[in-house]
């Protein structure tokens, strides 16, 4: 029996691909997607009862684990109040004020209902505060799928091999001007030449869209002083770091202020979400304050901010960010060591509970560059052998992985049992 099987036919009749977001149709890994119905800590259950240690957690907001009783308590209680009125509620100015206590750079902020609607607001936010147009992007950091943004993009374009989309106007795509992640001297030419035309440069302070690679020393400090030096703004996406690689984020852990932030994710515990802010002089741009129009019928929705603020409470518990810390290390340096023992080459990375690998022998991975130059086929190789060993990991080697607060050693020993038998077949 093979229930996802018959599921992924039928929704190929209605959906394109079958899916409703691309790397789902496993076309980067060949195969079919696996059906789930239901989750709970570290496991997703198939529509055929199988469980899988999970190691995506809905692309990253399942920090707390799935189905985390007080997670779904709390959204239970909202659920019972109505599902959305359409007017101020209290508890968006309690997680906004959850997140400022944080990320105390976002002095105002705007709840929105994805990470593509923030980091879309953001740059719109950063035209209008500086009057100028350009945009400074780099390669393989995906910020969502708005026009601007889809010009050598990482993440589901990447792995549909389209780095670049259909449908985006020429001139619109102009204005994006990307450049290779880590490469501050390109930067420092760029602003040289067009800084005075630059509102904005965004990233990914930590990249999460092209597999995880970290950045490397100066390299954000050489973006927040360059950005200053021309009067462009910093936008930081965190939609991925935001409370999932420390509880300051990625801007907490190397200390850099940038002047806009994007969130989502964790924000949300899992529903839809996302936020957007900065400093208030840049902020009160936004109407009703300013003259940059932003608006959504469901921004800050009853459930997903109640789903978020319990989410919250979890992770700001005192113990909780150095045990997933220091267990999501731990497992990338044992899943490293077994694949050199099968002399498999393997660079891993970690940060937080975000972990990442490519089967390469450069290390440290750092640019888009080398992160195409991995041996995408014994990836394929791997992610298959896992999946039917009951480990399910993104299906694309161009995507970070996730650990929770639920994962505990028996997944652990698990998971790099089931690795060390496929890094046989590599």
């Amino acid at each position: 029996m093979n229930r996802s099987k018959t599921l992924f036919t039928e929704a190929k009749e209605i959906l394109p691909g079958g899916v409703n977001s691309p790397v789902r149709a496993f076309s980067r890994v060949g195969g079919e997607p696996v059906y789930f119905n239901r989750g709970k800590g570290a496991y997703l259950f198939d529509e055929d009862g199988k469980a899988y240690i999970d190691y995506i957690g809905s692309w990253g907001p399942m920090i707390a684990g799935h189905a985390h009783p007080e997670v779904i308590s709390a959204v239970q209680q909202a659920a019972e109040n109505g599902l959305g009125f359409g007017a101020p509620t209290e508890n968006e100015t309690t997680l906004a004020k959850k997140i400022r206590q944080h990320m105390p750079t976002m002095e105002l902020m705007r709840m929105v209902n994805s990470g593509t609607e923030a980091t879309m607001s953001a740059l719109r936010v950063a035209r209008g505060f500086t009057g100028r147009d350009k945009i400074v992007k780099f390669e393989g950091c995906y910020h969502g799928h708005s026009d601007g943004l889809l010009v050598k993009a990482g993440s589901g374009a990447l792995t549909l091999g389209e780095p670049d989309s259909a449908g985006v106007p020429l001139p619109i795509a102009e204005q994006t001007l990307t450049l290779a992640f880590n490469d501050i001297d390109a930067l420092k030419t760029l602003f040289s030449s067009t800084g005075e035309q630059i509102a904005a440069v965004i990233v990914e302070p930590v990249a999460g869209n092209m597999g995880m690679v970290l950045p490397l020393p100066g390299f954000l400090a050489g973006l927040k002083q360059i950005c200053e030096d021309y009067g462009a703004l910093l936008i930081f996406d965190e939609v991925m770091t935001g409370f999932r690689v420390g509880l300051q984020g990625a801007q907490g852990l190397f200390s850099i202020q940038p002047d806009l932030t994007t969130l989502g994710k964790v924000i949300g515990g899992g529903l839809p979400v996302g936020a957007f802010g900065g400093r208030r002089e840049v902020m009160e741009c936004v109407a009703p304050l300013g003259p940059v129009y932003q608006a959504g019928t469901l921004s800050g929705n009853p459930l997903a901010m109640a789903s978020g603020i319990a989410t919250m409470s979890i992770i700001e518990q005192p113990d909780f960010f150095p045990d997933l810390e220091a267990k999501t290390s731990d497992f990338m340096q044992r899943l490293e060591v077994l694949a050199s023992d099968r002399r498999v080459p393997l660079a891993t990375t970690s940060l937080g509970g975000m972990f990442g690998f490519f089967f390469s022998n450069d290390k440290p991975i750092s640019n888009f560059t080398q992160v195409l130059n991995s041996n995408t086929e014994n990836f394929n190789t791997f992610f298959h052998h896992m999946l039917a060993a009951g480990v399910n990991l993104a299906p694309s080697p161009f995507e970070s992985g996730f650990v929770s607060g639920a994962h505990t050693e028996r997944e652990f020993s698990a998971t790099l049992t089931a690795a060390d038998s496929a890094f046989k077949n590599i």
